[in-house]
């Protein structure tokens, strides 16, 4: 009896509402790295451009073992001299616009490594006080406090990565939550990240599926790029997993992905896993020469 009085037009027009709701709650977002070409524009203006629902500031290239951590901002800015200190309004301004900026670790040229848990336990601490929401007299990027690190693990050792984790993750008990990410290579288990992974911590995992053949897409196949996808997405505990794939040609050495068989024939599939996330591209640059996120950015 309840439903007398609704016209088919108000009918339809419920219905549409309810789906588009849940349309809403299952959408993606995307991720993009950020810091490494000094010709991509400022973090301001990258979160301006509304493609991005995350932003990796890469990188903390030296840290570890001992050494002084250093990060490195490309043609952005000179950390070593205090220059970076003016990033901290670019990433208040992504945040204020719901835009999640962490910090990535690591690189593929990076001089980094961790010799025991205790050291762990000190880079834990000297993100927490340098980046996060503890204080030091020289902060690199200013005042403003990130929402956390990115685990970009790709040469050196990897051991003692799940110590770091777990340190980090315990400083979310002081108030602000830090948010765990890595970006391991589509290879499964990761060299680098398994055991660092294997802690259940991570809230958002942006699979590298590129410079990897044997699990990337390839001249018109996916194959290998869904079977690997679906490992992932069975295997690893976190929150959300995204597909990490080239803004461009020229962003990697293989495994790019048209935009439009990325529409047609992937994103269509993946979607369908309980914890996807989105897609995470490297890098702002290219993805400003190529316009890949506004390619995609509706059926993420």
């Amino acid at each position: 009896m309840a439903s007398q009085g609704l016209t088919p037009a108000l009918l339809l027009f419920l219905t549409l509402m309810v789906l588009s709701q849940v349309g809403t709650s299952l959408a993606g977002g995307i991720a993009i790295y950020w810091g490494q070409n000094g010709n991509e524009g400022t973090l301001t203006s990258t979160c301006a451009t509304g493609n991005y629902a995350y932003v990796n500031i890469a990188f903390l290239y030296i840290f570890g073992n001992g050494q002084t951590p250093q990060i490195d901002l490309a043609g952005h800015c000179t950390a070593s001299s205090g220059g970076c200190t003016s990033v901290s309004t670019d990433i208040t301004n992504c945040q204020n616009s719901g835009i999640k900026v962490m910090l990535s670790i690591g690189g593929a040229s990076g001089s980094y490594s961790l010799s025991s848990t205790a050291d762990a336990q000190s880079v834990a601490d000297y993100l927490w006080n340098n980046f996060l929401g503890g204080s030091s007299s020289s902060r690199p990027l200013g005042d403003a406090v990130l929402d956390g690190i990115d685990f970009d693990i790709e040469s050196g050792s990897n051991q003692y990565y799940d110590d770091l984790a777990r340190s980090l993750s315990a400083y979310s008990n002081q108030g602000k939550k830090v948010y765990l990410t890595a970006a391991p290579q589509c290879i499964y288990p990761d060299n680098y990240l398994n055991t660092a992974l294997s802690t259940g911590l991570f809230d958002y995992v942006w699979v590298q599926f590129y410079n990897n053949p044997s699990c990337e897409y390839s001249s018109g196949d996916v194959t290998n790029l869904l079977n690997s996808w679906s490992t992932w997405t069975s295997s690893v505990t976190a929150n959300q997993i995204f597909m990490g794939l080239p803004a461009s040609s020229e962003a990697a050495g293989s495994g790019f992905v048209p935009a439009d068989v990325l529409n047609s024939q992937v994103l269509p599939v993946i979607k369908s896993s309980s914890n996807y996330g989105g897609v995470m591209l490297w890098n702002k640059y290219y993805d400003d020469q190529s316009g890949y996120s506004s390619s995609i950015k509706s059926n993420v």
